[in-house]
């Protein structure tokens, strides 16, 4: 892949997944905001664009580096993975990390009162999602199937064009995208303190691990599940 200031990182992700650890090195966002230019993010980050594009051509150059080309998967398939493994994901693990941060606030919250507000972005990012995850299972992604499975047949769906509930499912990723860049701004992108515990490093673990999931998760679908289906939905029409 050539990579120049003007190409689209979102895109990029989207060809080749190993350039999204560049991209994180940076503070990047590739996901929620992956429709920005190599030249807009480093004006906006103040980052040399020579070596930034000299990292990715590095990472996307190495042999032996095993990568999933989503971008080939039929839709169908895409939206299966999805949901049976970042929605279980998301499921199980906000069940795991609710308690642990109730736990270290109400131990070392008066030492560290950013970790109340920490729990409390936690919990409405739980909510929402859980939300917002069943929202795609009933609605979007059945509809998707539906036209991966029927290329040839025009289709009508109870919200009209999918471009409908698409675009109210990117506004929901861009506020888990910056519930997320809070709590890793509080977090000091999730660096215990020097006086924490076993419990208070796992939790802190388990967020970052949250965050990258959601990070991946999010691409998926921003940059490709969402895009291919309103171009088939386009052409079918």
């Amino acid at each position: 892949m050539e990579i120049s200031i003007n190409s689209i990182i979102g895109n990029m992700v989207a060809k080749d997944y190993r350039m999204a650890s560049v991209f994180q090195s940076y503070g990047i966002d590739y996901c929620c905001n992956g429709n920005r230019t190599i030249r807009e993010v480093c004006n906006e980050r103040n980052i040399e664009p020579e070596l930034l594009i000299e990292n990715l051509n590095k990472i996307t150059g190495e042999n032996g580096t095993r990568k999933t080309d989503y971008n080939s998967w039929p839709l169908d398939l895409l939206a299966d993975y999805i949901e049976k493994t970042h929605h279980r994901y998301v499921e199980s693990k906000i069940q795991e990390i609710k308690p642990l941060l109730q736990k270290i606030v109400s131990v070392h919250g008066q030492q560290h009162p950013e970790l109340k507000k920490v729990e409390k972005l936690f919990s409405e990012s739980a909510d929402e999602l859980t939300v917002h995850m069943k929202k795609e299972e009933l609605m979007l992604f059945p509809f998707i199937r539906k036209i991966a499975q029927h290329p040839n047949e025009k289709l009508t769906a109870p919200f009209g064009s999918v471009k409908n509930p698409i675009a109210m499912m990117h506004q929901e990723h861009n506020l888990e995208g910056e519930r997320f860049r809070q709590i890793s701004s509080l977090t000091n992108n999730y660096t215990p303190p020097a006086d924490a515990c076993n419990t208070y490093r796992v939790t802190f673990a388990l967020l970052k691990e949250f965050e990258e999931d959601l990070h991946l998760h999010i691409h998926l679908e921003n940059n490709i599940l969402f895009p291919k289906s309103m171009e088939m939905e386009s052409a079918l029409a």
